[in-house]
């Protein structure tokens, strides 16, 4: 039996790391996709746009499962509720790995989406179990290992499906996720519920919420835009790679996500930026960062193959690091709100976050298959202006 939990004793770093690792193994599941949509749709006999329907299914699954599942970790045992998770992933990604054409995998893809919420477990379990002098490092820390799980599971998806193939992704990501379920099991306290309202009342304590803080708002709709161009790019690199001028495989457009990483690596520098100047000022450092990345991009084309490759890499740290830097402000700024809630205050900033993410990688395959990258980049460039202005409008 796991112990009730107290968070009176400082929490053990074999803890916090089995949280950091829980969260970002689950939210990975969501990115596997993203390199290998060129060997998917080859194998599939699918066409491009209809392959950009996976990561488009993966975000929009998670947008909602958010909304719908994440609220259940203030009024249930979060052990629990990151158990029963835990589990079903695996039997989402397994069928994923065994699909035996689009549409399967097109359901898989939703369903997977669905379930992946439970990153979103891990980190508000981070914030309940460690004592207050030593919270905002601790949510940080599982922050980062969030935020390396997206990254970083783009280069693991790329290398092993160009070895083993696309299947070998999801059936390697179903075991992982059965380990850190077991992990978990054997790790994790209980927790006591904040409140008692039922699933009705707590869901409808959300439109309460949103309709009472205009900061939850603002800070929603402004990373859900700033998420549009973050997926639009992360959802069709492949496809572009795998074009000409490139002609690179799986492995190539997953190796960016190195990249990414090193973005996310160096988000908590503005997060002691945030400490001292405020919250604000980084959300709006974050999108001007991105910004002027997706733009700086755009002039690719002017240089040599090896150049372009050169810029789409800096682009990439760039806007990384933007996007990453005005998600955790904005998680400080939306979890200083209501402490008892923090579970449906993230829930609902992480939804208007994912419904960008899916509504960027729908538009990101349009933009593509009409108005070719430079679409993308236009779009993305776009997108982070106009979270900027977000941030700069006042009433």
């Amino acid at each position: 039996m796991a112990p009730r939990h107290t968070a009176d004793a400082a929490l053990p770093r074999s803890l916090v790391l089995l949280l950091s690792i829980g969260a970002g193994t689950s939210v990975a599941s969501l990115y596997y996709s993203q390199p290998m949509l060129g060997i998917v749709a080859g194998d599939l006999h699918a066409t491009s746009q209809l392959a950009g329907w996976v990561p488009t299914l993966n975000q929009l699954g998670y947008a909602l499962g958010i909304l719908l599942c994440a609220p259940l970790g203030d009024r249930y045992d979060r052990r629990t509720v990151i158990l029963v998770k835990c589990a079903l992933l695996t039997l989402a990604l397994l069928a994923g790995g065994l699909a035996p054409g689009m549409p399967a995998l097109l359901m898989a893809s939703l369903a997977i989406g669905l379930i992946a919420t439970v990153a979103q477990d891990f980190v508000p379990a981070a914030a309940t179990l460690a004592p207050a002098a030593s919270r905002g490092r601790v949510v940080g820390t599982v922050m980062t290992g969030l935020l390396l799980g997206i990254l970083l599971s783009r280069v693991g998806a790329g290398l092993i499906s160009g070895l083993w193939g696309w299947r070998a992704v999801y059936i390697a990501a179903a075991f992982g996720m059965a380990l850190v379920g077991l992990a978990s099991w054997w790790r994790l306290p209980r927790f006591q519920p904040t409140t008692s309202l039922g699933y009705g009342a707590l869901l409808g304590s959300l439109v309460q919420l949103w309709k009472q803080h205009p900061t939850l708002r603002r800070a929603a709709l402004a990373q859900g835009v700033l998420a549009i161009g973050f997926s639009a790019f992360w959802s069709t690199l492949a496809i572009m790679l795998h074009q000409a001028p490139f002609h690179l495989g799986s492995a190539a457009a997953g190796a960016f996500g190195l990249a990414g990483a090193a973005g996310a690596i160096a988000a908590p520098l503005a997060g002691r930026i945030a400490d001292r100047r405020g919250p604000e000022l980084v959300t709006r450092l974050g999108a001007v960062l991105a910004a002027a990345s997706f733009v700086a991009m755009s002039l690719a084309p002017q240089l040599s193959m090896h150049g372009q490759l050169a810029l789409l890499v800096i682009g990439t740290i760039g806007f990384d690091l933007g996007v990453q830097a005005a998600l955790v402000s904005h998680q400080s700024i939306v979890y200083s709100i209501d402490p008892g809630a923090r579970s449906r205050l993230n829930a609902l900033l992480f939804t208007g976050m994912f419904l960008g993410m899916s509504t960027g990688a729908a538009l990101g395959s349009m933009a593509l298959g009409h108005l070719g990258w430079p679409g993308v980049l236009g779009l993305a460039t776009l997108t982070s202006l106009a979270s900027l202005a977000i941030r700069l409008w006042r009433r």
